[in-house]
């Protein structure tokens, strides 16, 4: 799945939980932040943790999260990744990812390939309405 920086794997906010660098610190470890998320949503929370590096992926993986995202990995870096998980999970890949190097990150391995490029660098339009009386 190639994911254009929505995030079609998701029906909205409420029903996953995405843990990022900064809630991994505050909590005191990607353990602790798995842990105050279930407290908080119970058991049944899908639960993706942001990682980058193996050992961050270890942990996270330990922890029993649904989802991981590699974030700004190449695709050797993810393909190894990938084969660490085992099919255990699903893999996102995210960051650094263009229209040009998509294939090599699909070809890794991951399940699911964010592209932010086609959202952040999409040209604005300028538009008006005016209702004449």
């Amino acid at each position: 799945m190639v994911d254009g920086g929505g995030d079609p794997h998701r029906a909205g906010l409420y029903d996953a939980v995405l843990i990022k660098d900064n809630h991994i610190a505050a909590a005191g470890g990607i353990a602790q932040a798995v842990e105050a998320v279930r407290r908080a949503r119970g058991d049944s929370a899908a639960i993706e943790v942001e990682v980058e590096t193996q050992a961050q992926l270890g942990e996270a993986v330990e922890a029993g999260v649904t989802r991981v995202l590699l974030d700004n990995m190449s695709p050797e870096e993810v393909k190894s990744c990938v084969e660490m998980v085992g099919g255990r999970l699903t893999v996102e890949a995210s960051g650094r990812i263009s229209l040009e190097n998509v294939r090599a990150f699909g070809e890794a391995g991951a399940d699911i390939v964010s592209v932010g490029a086609l959202t952040s660098s999409a040209t604005a339009v300028d538009l008006s309405l005016e209702v004449a009386g």
